[in-house]
């Protein structure tokens, strides 16, 4: 048994990671799990990725859970809040990690690409704030973590949907 200060923040501890197969996400993931936390991560379109880092994190003997659920979607993002509180009697911790790019310069930007990146990079953090504050208010405790970017503050060129998604972030928090 570790005797970092780490683990003794999670260990025990019910974490839900928006985007958690991939990139960042896996990272968080892994650092989560590995203090002893019971991690619960979403993922859309990496169901390889998933199955493949819930199945390394079994082996270790650590607690994780892959869910496909679009955290767009307010009715699937309340639905996947309730099943953790229902399976693991409490939520203690949500990152909200998923995010995606459709980089083009904003003459060429469709208004798809706007939109998907608005929905996946911004959106999902209000449905899942939403819904997860309510029981870490009757808990008398909980933490957001929201990722964003530097790209939120200083922009990049073919990212104006993506700079405003991440400024969007910095000032819901």
């Amino acid at each position: 048994m570790s005797n970092s200060p780490v683990e003794g923040l999670v260990r025990g501890k019910v974490v839900l990671i928006t985007g958690g197969s991939r990139g960042i996400g896996a990272a968080i993931v892994d650092a989560f799990a590995t203090h002893g936390a019971t991690v619960v991560f979403t993922y859309l379109g990496a169901s390889e990725q998933a199955d493949a880092h819930v199945a390394k994190h079994t082996q270790l003997g650590n607690v994780v859970e892959a869910l496909h659920v679009d955290a767009t979607d307010s009715a699937a993002t309340q639905q996947l809040i309730e099943g953790i509180v229902a399976k693991h009697g409490r939520i203690d911790v949500v990152i909200n990690n998923a995010g995606i790019t459709r980089d083009n310069l904003l003459l060429r930007m469709t208004e798809q690409q706007w939109d998907d990146v608005m929905a996946t990079n911004l959106k999902s953090v209000f449905n899942t704030t939403k819904s997860a504050i309510k029981h870490m208010m009757k808990q008398r405790s909980g933490c957001f973590i929201n990722m964003s970017s530097v790209v939120g503050q200083n922009g990049n060129a073919g990212q104006s949907n993506y700079a405003a998604s991440k400024a969007g972030i910095i000032a819901f928090t």
